[in-house]
């Protein structure tokens, strides 16, 4: 059974910083890319940051360049996001999502979601 466990989500001030991870089981991590995304009260779903499956390669939304980090740890089954100087903007509800593309097939799993709030 596939699982995406999102924790470490909160109430913060801007300014202020947040770890997210997401543990993961029930598939082969270490060969799936991992993604961060969010998505705002009456906003559409935004991708905030990838990582590909070694970790070779990773990419921000610019609205989070110089603020987030993105990192994976393959032996614990985890990805993670660092927050850092949040903004009230920032508030939403953050997923994680595991994805592979294998020929013309794509399989992606989701994660429940965890709240970030950043207000004074």
């Amino acid at each position: 059974q596939v699982q995406l466990v999102e924790s470490g989500g909160g109430l913060v001030q801007p300014g202020g910083s947040l770890r997210l991870s997401c543990a993961a089981s029930g598939f082969t991590f270490s060969r799936y890319a991992m993604r961060w995304y969010r998505q705002a009260t009456g906003k559409e779903r935004e991708l905030v940051a990838a990582i590909t499956s070694t970790g070779s390669s990773i990419n921000y939304a610019d609205s989070v360049k110089g603020r987030f980090t993105i990192s994976r740890d393959n032996a614990e089954n985890t990805v993670y996001l660092q927050m850092n100087s949040l903004k009230p903007e920032d508030t939403a509800v953050y997923y994680c999502s595991a994805y592979r593309q294998v020929g013309f097939s794509e399989f992606e799993y989701w994660g429940q979601g965890t709240q970030v709030t950043v207000s004074s």
